[in-house]
């Protein structure tokens, strides 16, 4: 028998806030996360692009110093979301053996990885950390959630570039129905604003050039957009069965309806233009949720701020929902916070999960001048969405043509 499952916590630490209800209202607000690195290894290492969307509130803030030392900053954003999911789920008392963590990143512990090669050069293998192995793997911010809360039911770590935590979302949903846990902590974290990666994304034309103007680089949509904004952070949604949360007097933010991961198989990095793949796992969540095409009353799209991913996601988009789609509201959140790559998928589900429990599309700023060939109803103020039962879909895609998304109801 199907079981239903629902959304009973939720955390976050992003470019626009140290706490969930922090990132929210600061999107509600039109902020933006962006802004210029003062770090001296931008002028050292001659960057081309000078600004990201890093997190509002520092880890070091957060967590003891032994817990900084011990994890990369990709572990530490998930440890600080984790614990607040945790807490905000009203911290289940739930059997270690029944609770499980989905957790998911895009590129893991580069951090550690690049300081320990700096470190192994410049003063020898002797002076390497014994921890940086641990510190650097995929793994570790879903094992240092999973240590923290005890958790024994299993600690699965997905790596899907960009779709990785709506990924992780899905497989949380289908680990409930199949009964493998009773609770799951399910997200994704990303840390990677270090020069490695932003000079590669440079190189390949997908960051935004606008240095002089941070704030509005991020720009969904917009006839002018040039690229993404890298951004960095964590979330986490505490999911568990109906049954178990009402059993235990939770509160339920949403339901989760499940979700669809399909393949491109074009290319590394470019999307399918014509958004066959990315259509169907779209198509398959809608049905998964046993819902119907004219049920979806808001979309949280994946809209990096790309000429090219823009554009394919629309494409995607008239695919699955043809003319029905001029009629749904359409939220671009990447404006606000950027990209989090591994981590997007999280703080955009978690948006998503807000939007249904509010009852409120977020906007999608820096949007002046809407390209034509993007013919969507996108959401540039806080707009209330109606009453009554509603569904909505967080899209994610991701380089080697990763597709992922899922579908949420409101309760």
């Amino acid at each position: 028998m199907t079981k239903k499952i629902v959304i009973t916590g939720i955390g976050a630490t992003s470019p626009l806030g140290g706490t969930a209800a922090d990132s929210w209202s600061a999107l509600l607000a039109g902020a933006s996360g962006a802004s210029n690195l003062e770090q001296a290894w931008v002028a050292e290492t001659a960057l081309p692009i000078t600004f990201a969307a890093q997190a509002k509130v520092p880890s070091s803030s957060v967590l003891e110093r032994h817990e900084i030392k011990r994890l990369d900053p990709s572990s530490q954003f998930a440890l600080i979301a984790g614990r607040e999911a945790w807490a905000d789920a009203g911290a289940p008392g739930v059997d270690p053996e029944r609770l499980a963590v989905d957790w998911s990143t895009g590129i893991g512990g580069v951090w550690t990885l690049l300081d320990a090669w700096d470190t192994l050069r410049e003063r020898g293998p002797r002076r390497v950390l014994p921890m940086t192995v641990p510190m650097l793997m995929p793994n570790g911010p879903g094992a240092a959630i999973g240590m923290d809360l005890h958790a024994r039911a299993g600690i699965r770590t997905v790596v899907s570039a960009c779709a990785s935590s709506t990924e992780a979302l899905a497989n949380a949903y289908s680990h409930l129905q199949q009964g493998l846990a009773d609770v799951i902590i399910a997200g994704g974290s990303e840390a990677a604003i270090h020069p490695l990666p932003i000079a590669s994304f440079a190189a390949m034309q997908a960051l935004s050039k606008r240095n002089d103007d941070p704030t509005t680089a991020s720009r969904p949509y917009d006839i002018t957009r040039d690229g993404f904004v890298l951004g960095e952070g964590a979330a986490a949604l505490v999911v568990e069965t109906e049954e178990h949360a009402k059993a235990r007097g939770a509160r339920i933010y949403a339901e989760l309806l499940g979700g669809s991961v399909t393949s491109d198989a074009h290319h590394i990095t470019a999307p399918d233009p014509e958004g066959s793949a990315a259509a169907r796992a779209m198509i398959t969540a809608i049905r998964n949720a046993g819902a119907e095409l004219k049920d979806v009353a808001h979309i949280n799209a994946h809209a990096t701020s790309t000429p090219v991913g823009d554009i394919a996601e629309y494409n995607a988009l008239r695919r699955v929902f043809g003319d029905l789609l001029d009629g749904i509201p359409v939220s671009a959140t990447k404006a606000s916070t950027g990209h989090l790559l591994g981590g997007a998928g999280a703080i955009e589900a978690l948006f998503t999960v807000m939007a249904l429990a509010e009852r409120t599309a977020p906007p999608t700023i820096n949007l002046t001048e809407q390209d034509p060939a993007i013919a969507l109803d996108v959401v540039t103020t806080p707009r209330p969405l109606p009453s009554g039962d509603l569904l909505a879909i967080s899209n994610s895609f991701g380089f080697g043509g990763h597709n992922a998304v899922v579908a949420f109801r409101s309760v």
